[in-house]
């Protein structure tokens, strides 16, 4: 299968980070790709990426330290679950769920017996679930206990956080919720972040990256106030294999996210709920 890749493969190595995550450590975000003769690229997706294989995955897991984690549905799959819900069962039902992208009349059964926890909408690169279904989606899902992810852009989470704070099921926010450094810890998307958090309902990521630009520099005040309003519904995810570089000269390393993360947080203890005990009722791991 010939094909031209639109951004760079993750790193063959990853540099160790300076304190490998505590046991029982979630990667709570990153995708898998390929092999594409097996799993074949939606047409209409919106990239190309190189394959980005379990085993290339489990390598740079192990040298943070990472054990349980959650495979996301990417766009370039569209609604087409079948190579997460196989990453599952190659990593283990045990330690690993999914998070898939589906119609409104999908089998959600079935995909909760192979280990999906949550529906994804991406609004940013689309090739999936529309926003119009946000509702007759999250009634469907409220029965299995499963919450809905968003990946958003700032300007969109101001206009519908008040959808989202009256959904029936938790609401987990991709990215830093889609907010931009550049604008500051008191920007609208921020502020509008927090009030869901407040709700007790909404968690977010602090995958980090995608709201800044290198040296990536201003992004401490961002998670550094997601931390103080909820630190009991944060996690952490390192969105490997990294879509967003076209080179490989753009590329992070996971080991430098990992140190990113020690820097935010204010104490171990908020660094084991983080990694480990936060994850771990979200998406239903045992304690």
């Amino acid at each position: 299968m010939n094909l031209s890749f639109t951004c760079a493969p993750a790193n063959a190595r990853t540099n160790p980070p300076r304190r490998r995550a505590p046991v029982g450590a979630c990667d709570s975000h990153f995708h898998i790709f390929g092999p594409y003769d097996r799993f074949p690229l939606s047409a209409s997706r919106p990239y190309t990426p190189p394959p980005a294989s379990v085993a290339h995955y489990l390598d740079m897991a192990n040298t943070l330290g990472l054990t349980r984690r959650v495979i996301v549905q990417a766009s370039v799959y569209g609604t087409d679950n079948a190579v997460t819900l196989d990453a599952v069962q190659q990593l283990g039902r045990a330690d690993s769920r999914a998070i898939v992208v589906v119609e409104d009349d999908a089998p959600l059964q079935a995909m909760a017996d192979a280990g999906a926890v949550g529906v994804r909408f991406n609004a940013v690169s689309g090739n999936g679930a529309p926003l119009e279904q946000l509702e007759a989606l999250a009634r469907r899902i409220a029965p299995l206990g499963w919450h809905i992810q968003l990946f958003l852009k700032a300007e969109a989470l101001v206009e519908l956080a008040p959808r989202l704070a009256g959904l029936p099921v938790p609401v987990v926010l991709d990215h830093m919720a889609g907010a931009r450094a550049a604008d500051g810890a008191q920007s609208p998307a921020m502020d509008a972040a927090c009030r869901l958090l407040d709700t007790g309902r909404a968690w977010v990521k602090l995958c980090g990256y995608r709201a800044s630009r290198p040296p990536y520099d201003d992004l401490a005040p961002l998670a550094r106030r997601f931390l103080a309003a909820a630190p009991e519904r944060c996690v952490w995810g390192t969105d490997w294999p990294h879509t967003q570089f076209s080179t490989p000269e753009q590329m992070l390393d996971d080991g430098l996210l990992l140190d990113w993360l020690d820097e935010w947080l204010p104490d171990e203890a908020t660094r084991q709920r983080v990694l480990v005990d936060n994850p771990a009722r979200l998406y239903d791991f045992p304690a």
